[in-house]
């Protein structure tokens, strides 16, 4: 492989990578170029044994050594390496967990084929933080949730924070973008599940009492934190569950909330 050593912060060949701090220009422009940032030697790595195509590294010369095997498994893939200072410039922070390569992103899964076989789905409603986004995946990935799916306002899960927070899990569990929001939704029912919403609402049933039915079928969706769910939402899920709490506490936030009721509402048998 030929290593590119950069000189200067304004090469054309690393834009990839300049302004990684602008979520706003970095959540419009990465979908739209079809790719994304994989930050870490971590999530590099399991971001390739996902199946996911590089197009190219960056990374400062310290790293090499650390990642000689990759280079030699993707030799026609360009190895940007620079100073830390002049990484530091280009993306506007400091990288100090190895590596980082841009990505392309995989092509859309099919909704269908998304939940042939699940049987259990969380769903995210508007949830643009994207530590939040990353947590729950985390959560997902390790607590027998089949898939995700998130609506068309909803944070992107291959934004750079988004993946480091789930550790690169995000990569494990299957994902789709919603297109019609909330009449989505009736797709998940007419596959078989059960639309439940995670919201205090007036009617809503306690976690441990939804868990007691084992559904064979089950779509959990998560709002965002502060407005809480849409009427329109609401209005078309089948049942609104909540955690009991103790006098004094009436929520958790969103991402902890998701581990409490992936756990409760594991299958079982």
């Amino acid at each position: 492989m030929t290593f590119h050593y950069l000189e200067s912060a304004h090469d054309p060949r690393v834009s990839d990578y300049t302004q990684l701090t602008d979520v706003h220009l970095r959540k419009v422009r990465e979908p739209a170029e079809g790719m994304y940032i994989a930050e870490s030697s971590r999530v590099l790595r399991r971001a390739l044994a996902a199946g996911h195509r590089p197009r190219s590294f960056f990374l400062a010369e310290k790293w090499l050594e650390d990642l000689a095997d990759i280079f030699e498994q993707y030799p026609d893939v360009p190895a940007y390496v620079g100073s830390s200072a002049l990484l530091e410039e280009i993306t506007g922070f400091h990288l100090h967990r190895g590596a980082m390569a841009a990505m392309h992103r995989p092509a859309p899964v099919p909704l269908q084929e998304l939940l042939a076989g699940a049987r259990r789905v969380a769903v995210l409603e508007d949830i643009v933080d994207h530590t939040n986004v990353g947590a729950i995946f985390r959560s997902a990935a390790a607590l027998d949730v089949d898939a995700v799916l998130v609506s068309p306002r909803c944070g992107d899960p291959l934004y750079r924070r988004s993946v480091r927070v789930s550790m690169g899990t995000v990569f494990q569990v299957p994902w789709a973008r919603l297109q019609s929001w909330p009449q989505d939704l009736m797709s998940l029912k007419d596959e078989g599940f059960t639309v439940a919403a995670m919201e205090l609402t007036a009617d809503a049933v306690d976690l441990d009492i939804v868990a007691a039915r084992n559904l064979d079928r089950l779509a959990l969706v998560l709002g965002t934190e502060g407005a809480g769910m849409s009427a329109d939402t609401l209005a078309a899920v089948d049942l609104a569950v909540k955690i009991p709490m103790r006098t004094g506490v009436d929520s958790l936030n969103v991402a902890a909330a998701s581990a409490v009721a992936f756990w409760e509402l594991r299958p079982r048998g």
